[in-house]
């Protein structure tokens, strides 16, 4: 055997057990809980969530409803492919609008402009209206050092705040999802995969994704390192000036922080080759978000975000 086929055995391998993991997990959650839902954003992690728990009922549906937190900040490609996903499989979306908060006064628009930060409190408004006690999300541990700290089964207290003296133990892929009333837990089912994992499942599956993840020309300009669109969120500032490139996205959040990377992948292959070749994790090089601060994300997992 060659060590071509070798290495090609291994990767094949892999990916069987980070699908076996993935539904084990989901038939573990549908047999503790009560009410759990799927963080469904259309973006590729949730996406393959959603093709991993088709896989793990099938041929029964899903028997649980999705979830999407809009920013209204999003971009085209990406809700259209959401709600094509969601009539294609005949499934249940529950919207909570940024906007909606923003309206009534439970929010105030950052100076920034930006509203990732502001979905934390419609998603812990919703899980509570909605009595959800498992919440799914795509978070991966090779995303961000505090996505790494966080195990499969991810307590949650009253408040929806992660505490990390109170993670649990997960031997032998053992998951405690026992909660007090008003408490409820996050499950990552892809903890364990990388984004070239993800990629190559999606390539072996065949798994459709929405157009801005694949090469395209766009109208750009360069902030802070990165290459933002304007759209509803604001367009280029004064000296910000604007060019029409070949790029893709290596994650899709709220265009106002979220980047793309200039590429010619116009297909999985390329893309796969694109991420092997990368030494930037794509939350580091595409999430102006995670930039705020060393403990951006960790901040605003304490405060309730995934």
């Amino acid at each position: 055997m060659t060590t071509a086929q070798t290495a090609t055995d291994a990767a094949r391998d892999n990916l069987a057990a980070l699908e076996s993991e993935a539904v084990h997990v989901f038939r573990e959650v549908a047999g503790e809980f009560d009410r759990p839902v799927i963080l469904f954003s259309g973006g590729k992690d949730s996406t393959l969530l959603l093709h991993l728990a088709i896989k793990a009922f099938w041929p029964a549906p899903v028997p649980f409803p999705l979830l999407h937190v809009d920013t209204g900040h999003n971009f085209d490609e990406v809700i259209r492919f959401r709600d094509h996903v969601v009539e294609k499989y005949g499934l249940r979306l529950v919207v909570a609008k940024v906007q909606d908060w923003i309206d009534d006064g439970r929010l105030q628009e950052r100076p920034d402009g930006t509203r990732n930060p502001l979905q934390t409190q419609p998603l812990l408004d919703t899980i509570t209206e909605h009595r959800f006690d498992a919440v799914f999300g795509g978070g991966r541990r090779d995303e961000e050092r505090a996505r790494a700290k966080e195990r499969i089964f991810s307590l949650r207290n009253a408040f929806g705040q992660w505490d990390p003296r109170r993670q649990r133990p997960e031997l032998w892929n053992l998951y405690n999802g026992r909660h007090r009333p008003g408490e409820h837990v996050r499950v990552f089912p892809l903890s364990n995969w990388t984004e070239a994992d993800v990629w190559n499942y999606i390539a072996r599956e065949n798994v459709e994704l929405p157009s801005i993840y694949y090469a395209h020309k766009r109208r750009v300009f360069r902030r802070d390192g990165m290459w933002l669109t304007d759209g509803p969120w604001g367009g280029p500032r004064d000296g910000e000036d604007v060019q029409e490139l070949m790029v893709r996205y290596r994650t899709v959040g709220d265009g106002s922080c979220t980047g793309a990377v200039e590429s010619t992948a116009t297909t999985v292959e390329q893309v796969i080759a694109e991420v092997q070749a990368s030494r930037l994790t794509e939350r580091g090089a595409t999430r102006a978000d995670d930039r705020l601060s060393e403990a951006a994300m960790e901040d605003r997992k304490r405060e309730g975000y995934f």
